[in-house]
């Protein structure tokens, strides 16, 4: 690394041994997708923070952003409605717990339904 490369080392305390060598952590990696048969998925209803809205979300899933992005566009296409993935959460708009169980079920998941 070069020693005007400053940016990254923002944020790091000033050390007064000469022989200090300044190293970055290593990119976290993301966990590898477990097929369908061993994930448990928990759908579940949301109204905190939606101003009364309610969502239903979908929570547990072990895998990668892209592939979380996939089944979550997969189920706004089947239930017709919008929402969103990340954060390892799959947000979807309205009560749709019932359908969504049935849905990821019919897909090979371990899905149950919560409150």
């Amino acid at each position: 690394m070069s020693d005007s490369d400053w940016k990254k080392r923002l944020g790091v305390v000033y050390s007064t041994n000469p022989d200090f060598q300044y190293q970055e952590a290593a990119p976290e990696q993301e966990p590898d997708t477990l097929p369908p048969s061993k994930q448990k998925l928990i759908v579940r209803i949301d109204r905190r923070q939606r101003a009364g809205k309610q969502v239903s979300l979908i929570e547990g899933f072990v895998g990668r952003a892209d592939d979380l992005a996939a089944l979550a566009k997969t189920l706004k296409t089947r239930c017709g409605v919008g929402g969103t993935a990340k954060d390892g959460e799959i947000t979807i708009q309205g009560d749709l717990r019932d359908k969504l169980v049935q849905l990821l079920q019919s897909m090979g998941y371990n899905a149950k339904r919560g409150n």
